[in-house]
């Protein structure tokens, strides 16, 4: 019952996302199960019996099984947000998460690929022989768009999938982006992504797909595109370029915010275009930016 109260408040009241509804409901399904194991005497059966020590005891076992810090974090933010919401309607008096100290995160600096690699790439600038890496037809007209839309604008996954075609702004050369906690933001696009707009817009016109998509980017049949088929279109054509093993829109969204540092972008410009809520968030990209002047001084500095 509680459970339910709180994913219809993030759902209708905060207006989540459905990525993070379904995040936030997954994390407390799996602590509630925790609390009470399947095929035992219910231990807990309010949530006011909850203690700091039932969160630290369940955190213990997620760090046992090798869950990364990170994901760690993600599970008791959700139960901070959950205890809030319980002192709100006035069913605990007492915030157990209140007495957690979250665990410390490692400083992992952001994975980007190579950006001039990428634009040679988009730019179609291959060796003699080679085959074209996107083909002409709609299916391929669609790949390239994903591709110079993530690397172009900085969205997230979950942006790029929302954009609608109203969104887009062909007079001024816009779009419009619906992220997180529902904020709007408004990215410019530069002269080839607006033209591959165009060419997109006309091509899936042509193909008189009769589902109506309320997607801009659809599947080859006209459905709307999901989050597995934008992963597997990323790591298709990353492939081409780079041999790490991450390959994944937020890659292209960290290469997006890399390159803008790299040529002098103020670092507050890239956090709205970003969407970031505060600069910390932003300001792990300088340390790429640092190592890479550290590797230019190195190859150039007689002394280095």
């Amino acid at each position: 019952m509680f459970l339910d109260k709180f994913i219809q408040y993030i759902r209708f009241e905060k207006r989540y996302s459905p990525h993070t509804v379904s995040a936030y409901q997954s994390d407390m399904e799996q602590f509630l199960l925790f609390l009470n194991p399947p095929n035992t005497t219910p231990s807990v059966s309010h949530p006011s019996e909850i203690s700091h020590q039932h969160i630290r005891n369940w955190m213990v076992q997620l760090m046992d099984n090798k869950l990364l810090a990170r994901s760690v974090n993600r599970k008791i933010a959700t139960l901070r947000k959950y205890f809030k919401f319980l002192l709100q309607e006035g069913e605990i008096t007492i915030n157990p998460t209140s007495r957690i100290n979250a665990p410390k995160v490692p400083k992992n600096l952001p994975t980007v690929v190579d950006s001039d690699k990428l634009t040679g790439m988009l730019d179609g600038r291959m060796d003699a022989g080679e085959e074209p890496i996107f083909t002409n037809d709609f299916h391929g007209l669609r790949d390239k768009l994903v591709i110079e839309m993530l690397f172009g604008t900085g969205m997230r996954l979950a942006e790029i999938i929302g954009i609608k075609e109203e969104d887009i702004n062909l007079y001024e050369n816009t779009i419009k982006v619906l992220g997180k906690r529902n904020k709007q933001r408004i990215i410019p696009l530069n002269s080839e992504l607006v033209q591959l707009l165009k060419r997109y817009i006309e091509a899936k016109k042509s193909e008189n797909f009769h589902n109506n998509s309320v997607t801009f980017l659809v599947t080859h049949k006209g459905a709307s595109v999901y989050p597995k088929l934008i992963y597997l279109i990323v790591q298709k054509y990353l492939s081409h370029i780079s041999t790490q093993d991450k390959k994944s829109p937020h890659v292209l969204r960290h290469t997006f915010a890399t390159s803008l540092l790299n040529k002098g972008a103020d670092l507050n410009a890239i956090k709205e275009l970003l969407g970031h809520a505060n600069l910390s968030a932003t300001q792990i990209y300088t340390h790429n930016s640092v190592e890479r002047l550290k590797s230019i001084y190195k190859q150039a500095h007689p002394k280095a």
